[in-house]
């Protein structure tokens, strides 16, 4: 199989490199590296030492070469931000080449345009799968999970919450694209309640819940996410009745208090303020800001080897609960898929992936390449079999959970 990443020199981009890489991953014949940052892109290639892996500058805007590109491999994994306004080109650029399709989200309104496409994608012979990460992505799976255990769900309710442990960076280092984190802080979002969908405030719906150590009791809030735009409407989740799909994110909370400052001082702003005579957007002044802040400042970043040995860890829980029936008796199912930055892997193998985005990517991106996955513009929730995805994750030492409880 031949895959190449779109945008593959970023923290994810990087670390889906590093997972189609690693032994346990089957039949990989080549990983193009493709970004705009070439030099960036051959020391990733280098720090892999495999022939298999090359690097290859890429104009995203160049729709005619994007078009060659994708015509040469079997997989396209675009991990393009959704907000720099390229997924649709890209999308439509691999229906035309032939090539199966995955990427990490549209934040639910790229999501639906994209979701319009599907008899065309079946009509070509063409599979594509949208918002396959940790969230949007995971998230969909354990609530396919959750949901395939009742022959009734009234209910589905989607969350992810991580912990750090460890000494914070003096440096702000966001733990995804910027412009992404500030749209979930500052966008309205849709929420299916009641049987229909609603627009919400930017983080209303606030939960806590009580989660296990070292999480404990964490908040939760709606945020603007792809899941609530496919979930009410999935095969096996529609025909079951279910009335309420919801999503609901729990941050760091240092970068929970950087993002809600951020926002409050304007910069979520889309509208250009004058500055000498320029125009400049508040946000594309603070993703070029905080890049060349982290560029600047990296020798002030703990390296992650001198973070693990002072204890540093990060914990990812991503979990959903359902609330419905099986046969006649009310039940609640839930799922939960935890990972541990400093598990075994990432003990054993330094070139392994920490990053649990890139993770659930590639898995899905390498069902995609053995052609598991039918033509057609897919959620996860619709297209991945649960048990093949826990069984790939559990390779690579996540803790999968399962549970019930019943009314007394």
């Amino acid at each position: 199989m031949k895959f190449v990443i779109l945008g593959g020199c970023g923290t994810v981009g990087t670390d889906i490199a590093k997972d189609l890489m690693w032994e346990g991953s089957e039949g990989i014949e080549k990983v193009i590296v493709a970004d705009f940052n070439v030099e960036k892109a051959k020391r990733l290639a280098s720090e892999l030492r495999d022939n298999r892996v090359e690097a290859q500058f890429i104009d995203v805007a160049d729709r005619g070469k994007i078009l060659d590109l994708l015509k040469k491999v079997d997989v396209c994994v675009n991990n393009v931000p959704t907000l720099l306004g390229y997924q649709m080109d890209i999308f439509n650029v691999a229906l035309e080449a032939g090539c199966p399709y995955i990427d990490l989200g549209g934040l639910g309104i790229v999501t639906k345009e994209q979701k319009k496409l599907h008899e065309k994608f079946v009509g070509a012979g063409v599979p594509a799968i949208l918002g396959m990460g940790s969230a949007p992505g995971m998230t969909n799976v354990v609530a396919k999970y959750c949901v395939e255990q009742l022959d009734k769900v009234e209910k589905v309710n989607v969350y992810a919450a991580k912990k750090y442990i460890g000494q914070e960076s003096p440096v702000f280092v966001p733990p995804y694209n910027i412009l992404t984190l500030i749209s979930e802080y500052a966008d309205t979002n849709i929420q299916y309640i009641d049987g229909e969908a609603k627009t919400m405030p930017p983080l209303s719906g606030k939960q806590y819940i009580d989660l296990p150590e070292p999480f404990g009791k964490c908040e939760f809030v709606h945020t603007s996410h792809s899941e609530t735009a496919t979930m009410p409407y999935a095969k096996g989740f529609k025909d079951k009745g279910v009335r309420e799909a919801t999503w609901r994110l729990s941050l760091f909370p240092h970068i929970d208090r950087v993002m809600k400052s951020l926002v409050s001082v304007g910069f979520a702003d889309k509208e250009p303020i004058k500055m000498n005579g320029v125009d400049i957007v508040p946000e594309k002044f603070l993703q070029l800001l905080i890049d060349r802040n982290v560029v600047k400042n990296k020798g002030k970043i703990p390296p992650p080897s001198s973070q693990e040995a002072n204890g540093y860890k990060v914990y990812s829980l991503y979990f959903a609960i359902a609330d419905g029936e099986r046969n006649g008796e009310k039940i609640k199912t839930i799922a939960e898929i935890l990972h541990r930055s400093d598990n075994k892997l990432s003990q054993t193998y330094k070139t392994f992936p920490k990053n649990v985005t890139s993770i659930g990517t590639s898995v899905v991106a390498q069902m995609l390449g053995k052609g598991e996955i039918p033509p057609g513009v897919w959620a996860p929730e619709e297209c991945v079999n649960t048990a093949k995805f826990f069984e790939q994750l559990k390779k690579r030492h996540f803790k999968i959970t399962v549970k019930e409880e019943r009314e007394i």
